[in-house]
């Protein structure tokens, strides 16, 4: 049994963006956070799956050419080799939760 509290945790870079809550050894999960304009650059997973979960806010998720509207209650499942984004489109905080399975901390390509 495991147990963090998401508001003991930092952010991987300032006051938003990434949060990490558990990582491993089968999936990794945790929050994104961005302010109105803010983004996250685009990527891809070389076997990696990722699910986002929109909990607050408003954005859109971008895969591949097509962008999303990611408002609160929509899930989304994005397949390893699929480029993806982020953004905050909205006036007040985005905030996301993301699983990715399976667990390979090194999969990311930075596009």
């Amino acid at each position: 049994m495991q147990r963090v509290n998401e508001f003991e945790l930092p952010f991987r870079s300032g006051d938003s963006g990434v949060k990490y809550i558990m990582r491993g050894p089968r999936l990794d999960w945790g929050v994104i956070v961005l302010k109105p304009g803010e983004s996250l650059a685009p990527h891809y997973h070389q076997e990696v799956e990722e699910t986002f979960y929109v909990v607050q806010g408003q954005g859109s998720l971008n895969v591949g050419k097509r962008a999303f509207k990611a408002i609160p209650g929509d899930a989304y499942r994005v397949e390893a080799h699929e480029e993806h984004s982020l953004a905050n489109t909205g006036q007040d905080l985005l905030k996301v939760v993301f699983i990715k399975t399976p667990f390979l901390p090194e999969d990311k390509v930075d596009v």
